[in-house]
């Protein structure tokens, strides 16, 4: 029996209001991974991933939001109305909102330590706004405090440092308006950044929204052009419905914002210098809340200057997830494959091609079973299989290059002596190479491959140490699960 995940010390938050329907008017649009089947009688995709039954009467109205592609549809009948809540809350489709020109009823709360030119910077491209400055404990308070002063800013202090989290909660109290834009001191949000994001909140089930975050670096250093493309603040390109065990598990609260009334008090668990983000995240899904990325909006953040200062922030991430993973057990493991997909992997790895194929269609076999009623299509779980089963592989290759680092990297100085090192080494490269070929960064694929087993390396070493420290295997365990995906069926 799972025991009970312990209390968070941050407070109760309330969940959101009941709500059948989508506001009147409000576009959406099919996501771009949902994919239909048997004619529209079925959809694959969705945050997490899943199996939606539709109904006959649903059908016309799926493909024609299929059709109209991104520009999406309002809902006009009680039926398409529905159907757009299931596929909102599912993450199968997404709000198409119009962009709304102030003034909103926001606060910004940029915590603060040090760095006043960055802060100058900050409070520069977010001018004309409220602004509450959270410098928590800088050294030196003297230029934080000319800083915020000089843009019209409240300045708040605390006299002893108490991490991002306090800091992001003092400044919550303190906002008198019914949403709060947390940003941090070295982010700069883009011109009408407010206008694109606050339209989201139109739907009353939405607690949060983040925009896009990239780095913004004047020189053209091997390091500066890598984070061009692997930033650990910036999410991709795809909008998205975040939730624990989606593709986007979480974003980063650098530049969020947030409906007041949905977070508690307090919000952010203090006791968490890192992954408090994460948690905050998590603990407003799980009641229902959706936090939704807008990746059309950019906002500018001053990445690590050098590759120490960078390869220690990725470690620091990785201590995270002890703390997170006794605040929300299971959700931090490193891989979740199906038992059906292992077998499968591991008659390929030594070299066994028929029997591998015999369980890959043992598998879709007993999936298009489960699946009856849904599709008769056997197609739909051929691709199923297929997809999972290479997915698994890039997951295991993953945790190899980080939680299970020591193993990966035996398992690459052993390629030459080994058909299952080699099978290993092909897991863990080819994702990284795929990413090369498809981002086309401005390094070459020697140096990218180099920096990106660092980046992996020095965010697992974080894991294991803080694994060790707390005494726990907890985040290094896989979660092997069953190979049907969840399915739902629409009433």
């Amino acid at each position: 029996m799972t025991p009970e995940p312990p209390r968070s010390p941050a407070g109760e938050q309330k969940r959101p209001p009941a709500v059948s329907t989508p506001p009147e008017g409000a576009r959406i649009a099919l996501d771009r991974g949902t994919a239909l089947w048997s004619g529209g009688g079925a959809a694959t995709g969705g945050a997490p991933w899943k199996v939606l039954r539709l109904g006959q009467a649903a059908k016309p109205h799926i493909l024609a939001l299929r059709a109209a592609g991104e520009r999406g549809l309002a809902p006009r009948s009680a039926i398409e109305r529905a159907l757009a809540r299931q596929l909102l809350d599912h993450g199968l489709a997404h709000p198409v909102p119009r962009s709304r020109p102030g003034p909103h009823e926001v606060t910004l709360v940029v915590p603060a330590y040090g760095r006043a030119d960055d802060l100058e910077r900050t409070l520069a491209a977010v001018k004309g706004l409220p602004v509450i400055v959270v410098d928590d404990a800088s050294p030196d308070p003297g230029p934080v405090s000319r800083t915020a002063a000089a843009y019209g800013a409240h300045i708040m202090r605390h006299e002893v440092n108490r991490g991002p989290a306090a800091a992001r909660n003092t400044g919550l109290r303190a906002a008198d308006t019914p949403f709060v834009a947390f940003v941090d001191s070295d982010c700069r949000p883009e011109a009408g950044w407010l206008d694109a994001l606050m339209p989201y909140f139109d739907d009353p089930k939405v607690a949060a929204v983040a925009p896009r975050v990239v780095p913004e670096s004047a020189d053209d250093r091997l390091l500066t052009r890598y984070e061009a493309v692997r930033s650990a603040l910036d999410m991709g390109r795809r909008a998205a419905l975040v939730r624990p065990g989606a593709k986007l598990g979480f974003v980063p609260t650098a530049t969020l914002v947030v409906r007041k009334e949905a977070v508690s008090d307090p919000a952010f668990d203090e006791e968490l210098r890192l992954g408090e983000d994460v948690d905050f995240v998590w603990r407003l899904a799980d009641l229902g809340w959706h936090v939704r990325y807008q990746p059309e909006v950019r906002v500018a953040h001053t990445p690590r200057p050098d590759l120490p200062s960078w390869a220690r922030r990725r470690h620091e991430y990785g201590t995270s997830a002890a703390d997170l993973s006794e605040r929300h057990p299971g959700r931090l493991a490193p891989a979740r494959p199906s038992a059906w997909n292992l077998a499968t992997l591991a008659f390929l790895a030594f070299g066994r091609p028929l029997p591998a194929a015999a369980c890959a269609a043992a598998s879709a076999a007993l999936l298009h079973r489960a699946l009856a009623g849904t599709s008769e299509n056997p197609a739909l779980s051929a691709t199923i299989v297929a997809k999972g089963t290479a997915a698994d592989a890039a997951a295991l290759g993953h945790a190899l290059r980080r939680e299970w680092w020591p193993l990966g990297l035996l398992c690459l100085a052993t390629t030459p002596f080994s058909r299952v090192s080699r099978a290993t080494a092909l897991a863990m490269l080819a994702p990284i190479a795929l990413e090369w070929v498809t981002g086309r960064p401005a390094v070459d694929p020697l140096r990218y491959t180099a920096l990106r087993l660092l980046e992996d390396l020095a965010y697992g070493s974080g894991v294991t140490s803080a694994a060790r420290g707390s005494r726990t295997l907890a985040p290094l365990l896989p979660r092997v699960g069953s190979p049907f995906p969840k399915r739902r069926r629409r009433k």
